[in-house]
């Protein structure tokens, strides 16, 4: 085949693909402009799942006080490297995109490690200090049952603790979940403002 053949198929199909590429991130984007649909998965119907913790600074925070507004809900523990920075990386993206802070609450996967000292280094290091993102500590007796209700396993020596970030309505409900691995911030941003904006 010549070369300038081969050039031409190679040109063809490198902007055939573009084009493909350009459609679906279009697509997505329009389809979250007009919302049309959630970006993340809706959660079966779960009644609200209230809990009471101390934060980081030790001021008892509970879920049952942000009733009428929309919060963000993950768990993660202060030493991890990789799952837990990037997943509130992608938070602090969707709070920023947002242009206003909502109740964003981080709950410990790792109460043995997880230190009021150690979150505060943690969400200042993220830019997620001065309230933005509350890091919510306590004993193993006193996660234990907020994990189960909310189907997190527990950071462990030879496996990963469940990497979600939920999103609770105005009425307490689980509504959308993320995999951390799905999570971008202008998704995150967008299904707040969907729900920010129900009735």
């Amino acid at each position: 085949m010549p070369a300038r053949l081969r050039l031409a198929l190679f040109v063809t199909a490198t902007l055939a693909l573009v084009a493909a590429l350009g459609v679906t991130l279009f697509g997505r984007s329009a389809a979250r402009d007009e919302g049309i649909a959630f970006a993340g998965s809706v959660r079966p119907d779960i009644p609200p799942q209230d809990f009471r913790l101390r934060d980081q600074d030790g001021k008892a925070v509970s879920l049952r006080q942000f009733r009428g507004r929309v919060v963000v809900l993950t768990f993660m523990y202060t030493t991890c490297r990789d799952t837990c920075p990037l997943t509130a990386t992608q938070i602090r993206g969707a709070l920023d995109d947002l242009d206003h802070d909502v109740p964003a609450l981080a709950v410990s996967v790792d109460p043995v490690n997880d230190t009021p000292a150690r979150a505060k280094k943690f969400l200042f290091q993220r830019g997620l200090g001065h309230d933005r993102m509350r890091f919510l500590l306590g004993s193993r007796g006193q996660l234990q049952p907020i994990w189960k209700a909310y189907g997190i396993q527990p950071q462990g020596r030879a496996f990963d603790h469940s990497a979600y970030v939920l999103l609770v309505d105005r009425h307490g409900r689980q509504r959308i979940g993320f995999p951390v691995q799905q999570l971008v911030p202008e998704d995150l941003a967008h299904d707040i403002r969907r729900l920010q904006a129900e009735a």
